[in-house]
C-alpha cells in the first residue's frame, strides 16, 4: 500500500487548531509533517483540563486531537539559527502552513515572495481569521468570534434570542479542511506548471462557505435565517421529537417519507395543512405538536424500530461516550491506536477517509502519535546536515 501523499514534505508553522488540523489531514494521507514550535510550544499544549500523563509531564488532550502524524522541532524564528533552519526546511519542502496574523511572517523575513525565491515549487497555505486583506484583514481570529461574526450563531440555538455556538470549533475545523483541499489542489496543479502558489482561507470564509441554504435563502430569496432549535428551516417534519422516554430524531425529507411516517404512527398525511412539505413548513408548530403527540405513546426504541420497518430515516441522540463504544464506529475503523512515548498506547479518533486498499481509516499503514515538544529537533537537524 502506498499512501497518497507519500514523499510530500510539509512544514507546519501553525498553532492552535485551524492550521494544525490541515497539517494533520495531510499527515494522515502519508505526508511527512514537521511541526515548528517555539520553546513554549503550540498554544494547545496548555489548553485544558483535561490533561493526562504524569504530574511532571502533563499532556493536553486538546493537543492530541490535531497533531498526530507529525514531528516536532523547536526553533526561535527571531534568531539567526532559527531562520537558518527554517530556510533549509523551506528549500526542501513541498508545503508550508502558517496561520500567523497577516504580516507577521513577512516581518520574520519569510514573505511569500522570499519563500518562492527559496523554493519556486513550494505551496504555501496561509490561514487567517478574517482574510489577509480588506478593512479588517489584520484582526486576530478565534473560532467562537468567527462563528458569531460570520452569522453561524444567529442560526444556531433554540430561537432568535438564544444564539449558540456550535459545540465543536467548527470554524477552525472547516478552515483546516478547506486549507488541506486547497493544498492538494495546488500540488496537482504543480504537476502541470512546476510552480507552487499561495493558498489562502480564513475562519470567516470557511464559516460563510458552510452557510449552505442560509446563504442562498438570503442572497436569492431575500429571507434572513434565524435560529429555530432542532428543526430544519426548509423541511418538516425533520428534527428532534419526544418519545415517551426521551428524544428521537426523524427526517422526512421527501413526500413519500412523510406518508410512510404518518401512516406508521396513525397520523393522516392528508390532514389540512399537512399535505405538502411547503404547507408543513408553514405550519411547523402544528406538525411538530402532532408528531410529538403520536410519538408520546411509544418508547424511543419503539419509534426507531417502527421507522426502520417503514424505511424512514431516524436516530438516537448519542453522548460522546456512547459514540465511541458503538460497534458501527468500530466497524469503520474510526478508533486509531497509537503508541505514545509518555502515555503508552492511546486511542484517538481516526481519519474520516478510507481507501480501497487499506481497511483502516486514513491513507497510511503506520501512524505517529502527537509529538512531544521538540521531540525530533536533533533528528531533523541531523537529517538537514546529512542532506546537504
Amino acid at each position: 500500500m502506498s499512501a497518497p501523499l507519500a514523499g510530500i514534505l510539509v512544514i507546519d508553522l501553525s498553532r492552535a487548531l485551524a492550521g494544525p488540523q490541515a497539517g494533520q489531514m495531510l499527515g494522515d494521507m502519508g505526508a511527512r509533517v514537521i511541526k515548528v514550535e517555539s520553546d513554549t510550544g503550540d498554544d494547545t499544549r496548555g489548553w485544558g483540563p483535561p490533561f493526562v500523563g504524569p504530574d511532571d509531564a502533563h499532556i493536553s488532550t486538546y493537543f492530541l486531537a490535531a497533531n498526530r502524524n507529525k514531528e516536532s522541532i523547536v526553533l526561535d524564528l527571531k534568531s539567526d539559527d532559527g531562520r537558518d533552519v527554517l530556510t533549509r526546511l523551506a528549500q526542501r519542502a513541498d508545503v508550508l502552513i502558517e496561520n500567523f496574523r497577516p504580516g507577521v511572517l513577512d516581518r520574520l523575513g519569510f514573505s511569500t515572495q522570499r519563500l518562492h525565491e527559496l523554493n519556486p515549487r513550494l505551496v504555501v497555505l496561509s490561514i487567517s481569521g478574517f482574510g489577509h486583506d480588506g478593512p479588517e484583514g489584520g484582526r486576530a481570529g478565534y473560532d467562537q468570534i468567527a462563528q458569531g461574526e460570520a452569522g453561524l450563531m444567529s442560526v444556531t440555538g433554540s430561537g432568535p434570542d438564544d444564539p449558540q455556538r456550535v459545540g465543536v470549533p467548527i470554524g477552525d475545523l472547516l478552515s483546516g479542511m478547506n486549507g488541506a483541499f486547497g493544498v492538494v489542489s495546488a500540488l496537482y496543479e504543480r504537476e502541470r506548471t512546476g510552480l507552487g502558489r499561495v493558498v489562502r482561507t480564513s475562519l470567516l470564509a470557511s464559516v460563510i462557505g458552510a452557510h449552505a441554504m442560509h446563504g442562498t435563502n438570503y442572497l436569492v430569496g431575500g429571507k434572513v435565517g434565524r435560529a429555530q432549535g432542532n428543526h430544519h428551516p426548509s423541511i418538516a417534519p425533520y428534527g428532534l421529537f419526544q418519545a415517551s422516554d426521551g428524544p428521537v430524531q426523524v427526517a422526512c425529507a421527501a413526500e413519500s417519507l412523510w406518508v410512510k411516517f404518518a401512516e406508521a404512527f396513525g397520523i393522516d398525511p392528508t390532514t389540512s395543512g399537512f399535505e405538502t412539505n411547503r404547507q408543513r413548513v408553514e405550519n411547523r408548530d402544528a406538525v411538530v405538536a402532532r408528531v410529538n403527540e403520536a410519538l408520546a405513546a411509544h418508547t424511543s426504541e419503539e419509534v426507531l424500530a417502527t421507522c426502520a420497518r417503514a424505511g424512514v430515516p431516524s436516530g438516537k441522540v448519542r453522548t460522546i461516550d456512547e459514540v465511541y463504544t458503538w460497534d458501527q464506529v468500530a466497524s469503520q475503523h474510526l478508533l486509531q491506536k497509537l503508541d505514545h512515548p509518555v502515555l503508552g498506547q492511546i486511542t484517538v479518533p481516526g481519519s474520516p477517509l478510507r481507501f480501497d486498499d487499506n481497511p483502516y481509516a486514513g491513507g497510511r499503514a503506520d501512524n505517529l502519535p502527537p509529538p512531544g515538544l521538540g521531540e525530533h529537533s536533533q533528528a531533523i537537524r541531523t537529517w538537514l546536515a546529512d542532506d546537504e
